[in-house]
């Protein structure tokens, strides 16, 4: 009996460790697709997910970049849920090939909508022209849940790579390839009407997306039946009579 209490304990123990390598995956607010062309105007979509199982999240604060800001910022409405775009003065003016822009959007905020427990919810928007001179932008967001809790996702990427607790949604910029394709991109002469991408379906937009959080939960499922096949081989050759 000392052999199967040691057992489950090793089964419990690998269980735990499972869980706590893909709950962080499934956990961040994060921007989907992650990566867009320098110059473009591009379509994404902050992916907020509910990490409470006694609360739901009912309020999202995204905060945009003053320091490289975005000339042209539209929302797509999400049923259940009002939207607020607040623009405000910049520190300094900064100029663009539209001419020098003073204001800009410096928050989106989404409320009055409900994200269960075990699901989450994903808030479009289309943007540009994304900066040429730096390689990410980085949108701080609060999350606040029923209860009154309210999480802020807002810490930057750390000097060594790691992630940080409660790190903020991050879109990385990457030159614009030579043909001017690419994700949501489009030409830098493009007008903004005719530059903003076609707008898909948040189902649609999630799909892909949702690929890694499955692959990490699946592995995590994966190990865990690994672990119950060997113990249960193990007490099997325990239990064998000998000849």
């Amino acid at each position: 009996m000392s052999f199967v209490r040691r057992a489950a304990t090793v089964l419990a123990a690998t269980t735990a460790l499972t869980a706590a390598l893909a709950l962080p995956a499934l956990a961040h607010v994060t921007i989907q697709p992650g990566t867009a062309e320098q110059g473009s105007f591009s379509k994404v979509a902050f992916r907020v997910p509910n990490e409470r199982d006694d609360a739901s999240t009912t309020k999202v604060e995204v905060s945009f970049p003053t320091d490289h800001p975005l000339a042209f910022v539209t929302v797509k409405p999400v049923p259940g849920w009002k939207v607020e775009v607040t623009e405000g003065k910049l520190p300094q003016p900064v100029t663009t090939e539209y001419g020098p822009l003073e204001e800009a959007v410096t928050k989106v905020v989404w409320s009055g909508g409900e994200i269960k427990p075990g699901e989450f919810q994903e808030f479009e928007v289309s943007m540009g022209q994304l900066p040429t001179d730096v390689d990410q932008l980085v949108f701080p967001t609060k999350q606040t849940y029923s209860g009154g809790e309210v999480v802020d996702w807002a810490q930057a990427p750390k000097a060594d790579g790691s992630e940080p607790e409660h790190p903020a949604p991050l879109l990385k910029l990457v030159p614009a390839s030579s043909a001017g394709g690419g994700h949501g991109a489009a030409p830098v002469s493009a007008s903004p009407a005719a530059a903003a991408p076609s707008v898909t379906p948040v189902a649609a937009a999630g799909a892909s997306g949702a690929s890694d959080t499955t692959a990490r939960v699946l592995g995590g499922a994966g190990l865990v039946v690994g672990v119950v096949g060997v113990v249960v081989g193990v007490l099997g050759l325990r239990r064998r009579p000998t000849a």
